[in-house]
């Protein structure tokens, strides 16, 4: 290839999993970057990712305990509906059984803006937090 000046050509698919462009509620930055809390089940992140498999994306939401920096509730999906993050939030309280007042802290993208999430967070005595728009250090965890 080099011989005759070839180059192979590859391109990185960006795939986009914030949609923060939306009319929804957000919520106040309350973690406010203290990722450091003093015991379990105090504050916990969320965030999706995504992962490339010969069949298309599959979408991996995720919520981390800040403490013990475990993952403590996860799901999968060929999409990214309001209910993938909220099945892995409602794993995570399933299975830590959280005090009243537990902040579960996230980007400020649909699904978590959405009602379905706002909904089982207020069932659960949860507080939202959301980082501020455009600010990746705020959910760096």
């Amino acid at each position: 290839m080099r011989e005759h000046g070839l180059r192979a050509l590859w391109r990185r698919k960006f795939v986009h999993t914030t949609d923060s462009g939306h009319a929804l509620p957000v919520s106040a930055n309350v973690l406010a970057r203290r990722f450091d809390p003093s015991g379990p089940n105090q504050a916990v992140v969320s965030d999706i990712t995504y992962i490339r498999t010969a069949s298309g994306w599959l979408y991996l939401a995720a919520v981390l305990d800040l403490h013990s920096r475990k993952v403590v509730g996860w799901s999968m999906s060929p999409n990214m509906p309001a209910d993938l993050v909220c099945r892995a939030l409602q794993m995570a309280l399933t299975l830590r059984q959280p005090p009243t007042g537990l902040i579960v802290h996230s980007d400020r993208g649909s699904q978590y803006a959405s009602t379905a999430h706002s909904e089982l967070l207020s069932r659960h005595h949860c507080n939202a937090s959301m980082s501020r728009k455009g600010n990746c250090w705020d959910n760096a965890v």
